[in-house]
């Protein structure tokens, strides 16, 4: 980047000079898909940030487990094959009668299902949990960032900018939702951006349209027609570690208290 050449200008230079067909056919480059409005207008579409602050809500009762939000959310956002990198995943939840811990299963992230469950281990209940960066109002990752790689745009979403991130893994250790990795084809740090890439054009998050029980909400949040404020005022709503303040925008319908 030239010295002197702001970041909002060189994202839409950038953008303008060297366009990628995504597999959803959005022409972005890597780059414009995490930063695009970097607390700024958002030139690349005429998005307005500032007319939007987004959530999501996920529905615990409706998740059947089978991974589609984790398999789409790879293909869209080109994240890593390896079964240890993930923006979205699906853990399981069971209790039983006999055992005072609860056993947390999520093989290769949900992508492949979860192996059947047996009758005889006394299981009280069994229930799945989609998880994901929270998008905090209060993020830790952003805090902790010695070069401000990581930042929260003014539509409320939390992303990194890659020709800022040195590889520091400081935001993947204060992240307090494990939401968070280290991508080894960017060596960069890596997250769920709530495919920004697709929002700025008016699309909702791949995990949404992908998911058969329609198990994930997403929407604005403090307006009064978006189906993310009636999800909040019809369900009984929690949140994930609640106690560390992070104001997290994921919120979750019927959780169980087992679930941290």
């Amino acid at each position: 980047m030239k010295k002197g050449l702001k970041r909002r200008e060189f994202i839409k230079k950038t953008a303008i000079a060297l366009p990628l067909l995504s597999p959803a056919g959005i022409m972005l480059t890597d780059l414009v898909r995490t930063s695009c409005a970097w607390a700024g207008t958002g030139e690349v579409s005429g998005y307005n940030p500032l007319d939007h602050y987004y959530g999501m809500g996920i529905h615990i009762d409706r998740c059947i487990g089978c991974g589609r939000c984790a398999e789409g959310c790879k293909k869209e956002n080109l994240v890593p094959r390896e079964p240890f990198f993930f923006r979205t995943w699906v853990e399981r939840y069971t209790i039983f009668s006999n055992r005072e811990e609860t056993e947390v299963d999520s093989p290769n992230g949900g992508i492949n299902g979860f192996p059947e469950l047996k009758t005889q281990q006394n299981i009280l209940r069994a229930f799945f949990v989609p998880k994901l960066c929270n998008h905090c109002d209060n993020p830790p990752c952003v805090q902790v960032c010695p070069v401000g790689a990581t930042f929260k745009t003014q539509d409320g979403v939390i992303l990194v900018d890659n020709e800022y991130c040195v590889g520091c893994r400081y935001c993947i250790q204060a992240c307090p939702y494990g939401a968070r990795f280290l991508n080894p084809l960017t060596a960069t740090a890596d997250k769920c951006t709530f495919c920004y890439h697709r929002l700025v054009r008016g699309l909702r998050p791949v995990c949404v349209e992908v998911c058969p029980t329609q198990a994930r909400v997403f929407g604005e949040i403090g307006t009064r027609s978006s189906p993310l404020v009636r999800f909040r005022r019809m369900n009984k709503i929690s949140v994930l570690k609640s106690d560390l303040n992070t104001e997290p925008k994921v919120y979750y319908a019927n959780l169980d208290g087992e679930v941290r």
